[in-house]
């Protein structure tokens, strides 16, 4: 049911049967409660089953005490864990009616959360590929701001950046160091719309180098990139700037297409 509106309670069919048992939806982990709190845990495992597809749009929930008896919480905690996915978009709510998944439509795409989900879940290469086409609109104009507008103290963030990036002694930090690096440009670019985007932009590297090995020598062609457009930026050339973004993201399309290539740079 895809066109379901956020604040019209789809048709009941569309509910779990009523003998179905909610532990046939157990977690392939076993685990609940692993963040630091009850409630975000349980709103971390709805959500993510939400994402993934497990509950149609259009679909009913099971009831706060059949998800409290699941997880074996209190209500309280489920309770909030539903207020979270309602705040995220995800859900919608009606005294009397029960609690039912939102239009895809209505989802929150830029929160940390859903991304996360979205980019763990079955159709995470077309999420990937949904990202590249955002990251072409965006982030090609950003460095070419950045490079007309940005100050010295921006400078030296996106300097530093790259710099961590190709001297980090875990992937996990480099990881880290990338994430900065284009997060920065983005502030430099003197347009704080394009602030918050950041965020898809960080779930989207995280998940790129969750998802490929990269070598030696990709590693060191993905610096090489970086550093094409950290130079740009700094010696004030929006055209080229923005034709170092390009050749990146071009770079990252190897990655996530028909064949992945052994490495990639994003």
């Amino acid at each position: 049911m895809r066109n379901v509106k956020p604040n019209a309670p789809p048709a009941k069919q569309s509910a779990m049967p009523p003998g179905e048992s909610v532990v046939s939806t157990r977690s392939l982990s076993g685990k609940f409660l692993i963040s630091s709190s009850v409630h975000t845990s349980v709103a971390q495992e709805i959500g993510s089953r939400i994402v993934r597809g497990d509950f149609p749009p259009g679909t009913y929930l099971p009831n706060e005490t059949q998800w409290a008896d699941y997880f074996g919480v209190s209500r309280t905690a489920v309770r909030e864990a539903i207020k979270m996915l309602m705040a995220k978009g995800l859900l919608s709510s009606r005294p009397k009616v029960g609690t039912w998944v939102t239009a895809r439509e209505s989802w929150n795409l830029l929160d940390r959360d859903v991304l996360s989900w979205y980019a763990t879940s079955p159709d995470s290469a077309s999420f990937l590929r949904e990202v590249q086409e955002f990251r072409y609109i965006i982030e090609p104009e950003a460095a070419a701001l950045a490079a007309t507008r940005r100050s010295d103290e921006q400078m030296r963030e996106i300097s530093e950046a790259a710099r961590d990036m190709g001297i980090a002694p875990t992937l996990s930090e480099r990881t880290r160091a990338d994430t900065r690096f284009h997060v920065a440009i983005l502030k430099a670019s003197g347009n704080e719309l394009l602030i918050p985007l950041g965020t898809l932009i960080e779930s989207a590297l995280n998940t790129l180098f969750v998802v490929v090995t990269r070598e030696a020598n990709s590693l060191r062609h993905a610096q090489d990139l970086h550093e094409a457009i950290e130079e740009q930026i700094r010696l004030r050339r929006p055209d080229e700037a923005r034709k170092a973004v390009r050749r990146l993201l071009a770079n990252t399309d190897e990655m996530i297409g028909p064949k992945r290539s052994a490495g990639y740079a994003v």
